[in-house]
Order: C-alpha cells, then structure tokens, then sequence
C-alpha cells in the first residue's frame, strides 16, 4: 500500500491535474477550429499539430537538462508562463504563421513543466533511487491524475465552444494563470542536483548524450517505438478529420474523448497486470498489433459517405484499439529504456530524452505527410482516410521488429550489478 501523499506531492499532482484540464480544454479542439473556423487545409493543420507535438516532445531532453541546472521549481513556472505565453498568441493569430508560433509556445511549455514536475515529484516522494518501491506508485497517482485532467478537460472544452475557440483559450490561460501562482507559493526552492557522470566525477550529465545517440540498438528502438506517439496523436488529427468530414460535430469528439478517458481510467491497471504475465517484448508486439487494428477500423469508416450509426460506432471502436494499444505500450517503453544504458544509471535523462526526441520527429513527419496525402486525395481520386493505411503499415513493422531489439531482463540486472559494484568502490 502507498504511504499518505506528503504536501508537495499532493501539489504536484493536483498541477498536473490542472495543467492537463488547461490542455485537454484546448488542444484537442485546435484541429476543429483550424480547419472549421478558419479554413486551413490539412496539410497546414497537420504542420500545425506536428510542431506544437515536436516542440514539445523535442524539448523534453532540453527541459530536463534546464531543471537540473535551474532546479525543478523555476522550470515548472516558466513551462507555465511559456504555455499561457502560447495560448494568448493562438488568441490573437490571424494567419498561418501566428497559429504555428503559438502552437509552438503551448509545446514548449509543456517541455518545460513535465520533466521538471516528474523530477521534483521523484525528490518530494522520497524516490530518486531506482529500486524504491514508493516510485511506481507515485507516479501510477500521477498517470490517474493526468488522465482525470484529460477526461474533464474536453467536457469542459466542448462547452465553451459554443462561445467560440477563443472562449476556450481564455480559460486555458486563467487556469495557467491560478496554477503558477499557486505553485509559486506552495512549491520549495529546491538545491540544484549535482552533476555527475558514470565515472563518479564531477562533469556534465549532459556528455553522456552522445553514448545514447551512438547506440545504434537504442536508436533503432526509438525509431519503432516513435509510432507509438504517432498512432495516438491521430486522435487529435486524422480522428477530428475524420469526424468533419462525416458531418459531425464537436460533441461527438467529446464523446470519442470521453471514451479514451474512460478506457484508461478503468482499465489501466488490468492491462498493466496483462503486460506483467506477458513480458515487455511481446506486450509491446501486441500493443502495435492493437495500433494497427484501430487504423484499419478508421480507413473503413473514411470510405463512408455519409454519417450514420455504424460509421461512429466502427470510429468509437478505433478509438478503443487505439486505447487500449497505447495503454499497453506506454509505461512498458518506459520501463524498458534502461535496459539499454551502458553505465549504470548515468546518462538516464539522455535516453529518456533522445526517445522523447525520435517521437515528436515522427509526429511532425507523420502528419505532414498524411496531412498531404488527404489534401491530394481528391484529386487522386481515392478516399482521404486511406492515407491512415500507411500507419497500419508502419504499427505492423514495430510489432514485427521490436521484440529482436529490446534487451533481455537479464542484461538489465547485469548493467545494474555493475553500477553498484562502481558505487560500493568509489
């Protein structure tokens, strides 16, 4: 059983939960609003989303190498004054570029703030080691309590959309607004953490980057792993696409967000049980093989002229495929990463970011690229949503692929055997 959360656990955690309200409430609407209100194409919503994914995604490293120098808590307020930074500037966009920079500005502020939250949730818990057994509890909290963000958020969001997008946005903002000053009074200046590397001794963590770039094994495992992201970004892509062009409107994207809420508040723990008995390797296989069902459900339903109960009922079971894929994979990719360090629990950050890194790359040339092929659709003369088979096919490769590329449990005891070892002889 988990020991009663301290007091700035329990802060933390109700940020995330606001901070995922302020997101859910927004973003997962800009397509709609993009699109709807303002008339751009799929192929500059697609650029839209895929940068505001990548700058968030592809700042994780940077966001995590600027809380170890600054300390969590400065990181954490500025990830918040760079987000409302972003909203505002969505508020007052009028063109392309105004829309790309704020989208920009909401991902880089969520850069900022989670690895800086997730470090500081690790120290007030008591859990920086790695073996602790408080770790996992915390931040399953953690993932429930983002996951409630992201369940009310829409809820919220599809109510103020009858006042227009903008209503939407000025929420986001006055939540961002109250939850900064709260964590400005409430959270703790925290000592910088020392910085070291596997050797001991005083130098950068960050030149430990390198080994994670030239580990062509982990690359490769960042590269298949990365289409993980991509699936589940489509549910603010390719999903709201899907819905316009079928006639329906936002409430039915609530109720497709609803749904995935629901889903991984109920069933996340029994499919991390699932995964347990399976084993990493061929739970992630699995998890691609449920990725790749839920593309090809989707595709089905894009050749569907009109709207109708089939068409939301066979999008709805995409949406649970997708779920229940991305539930499976998550933690599992996480938990996996260290199997692959080198040297101990040095150069942790790195790996955790150059993965980070590999996924907001791929979402930003994923829905470019789909954002193409259904602008030119019409003109090829096929179905739009066809263009969700090329995800079918890049799900299927993970799967195929993965369980020859992750190391073995027993490598991981080996690499942790030594690190102890070093830490008893220095």
């Amino acid at each position: 059983m988990a020991p009663p959360l301290r007091s700035e656990t329990s802060t933390l955690l109700g940020a995330q939960l606001v901070f995922n309200v302020g997101f859910y409430a927004v973003v997962p609407f800009l397509t709609s609003a993009l699109s709807g209100e303002y008339g751009m194409g799929a192929a500059a919503v697609g650029l839209i989303l895929g940068a505001r994914t990548f700058s968030q995604q592809g700042m994780f490293l940077v966001g995590g190498m600027l809380a170890d120098h600054w300390g969590p808590k400065r990181s954490i307020l500025l990830g918040c004054l760079v987000r409302i930074a972003g909203y505002v500037t969505l508020a007052l966009a009028t063109d392309f570029s105004l829309f790309l920079l704020g989208a920009v500005l909401t991902g880089a502020g969520g850069a900022l703030f989670s690895p800086a939250l997730e470090s500081q949730l690790s120290r007030a818990d008591g859990t920086e080691q790695p073996q602790s057994g408080k770790r996992r509890s915390v931040f399953v909290w953690l993932a429930l309590t983002g996951e409630f963000g992201a369940l009310v958020g829409p809820l919220i969001g599809a109510a103020l959309l009858g006042w227009g997008f903008d209503a939407a946005l000025a929420f986001g903002t006055g939540i961002f607004c109250v939850v900064t000053l709260v964590l400005w009074f409430r959270l703790p200046a925290s000592p910088r953490p020392k910085r070291q590397t596997g050797d001991g001794g005083g130098r950068r963590t960050g030149l430990a980057f390198p080994e994670a770039a030239k580990d062509r094994r982990f690359f490769l495992f960042c590269v298949l792993v990365s289409v993980n992201m991509v699936a589940y970004n489509q549910l603010y892509f390719t999903i709201p696409l899907e819905l316009n062009r079928l006639g329906l409107g936002e409430a039915w994207l609530a109720g497709l967000f609803l749904l995935a809420s629901v889903l991984t508040l109920l069933l996340q723990l029994p499919v991390a049980a699932g995964v347990q008995r399976l084993g990493e390797a061929r739970a992630m296989s699995v998890g691609f093989v449920l990725l790749a069902l839920a593309f090809v459900l989707a595709a089905t339903a894009s050749t569907m002229r009109e709207s109708g109960v089939s068409a939301v009922v066979i999008l709805a079971a995409a949406v649970g495929l997708l779920v229940l894929g991305h539930m499976s994979l998550t933690p599992t990719i996480l938990s996996v990463i260290p199997r692959f360090l080198r040297s101990g629990t040095a150069g942790r950050g790195a790996y955790y970011g150059l993965a980070a890194t590999c996924g907001g790359v791929g979402v930003l040339l994923a829905n470019g690229t789909l954002g193409f092929l259904q602008s030119t659709a019409g003109q090829a003369g096929w179905e739009p949503g066809l263009s969700l088979l090329l995800l079918v096919a890049l799900a299927a490769a993970a799967s195929a692929v993965l369980p020859f590329v992750v190391p073995s449990e027993s490598a991981a005891i080996r690499v942790g055997t030594r690190a102890r070892t070093a830490a008893v002889k220095r």
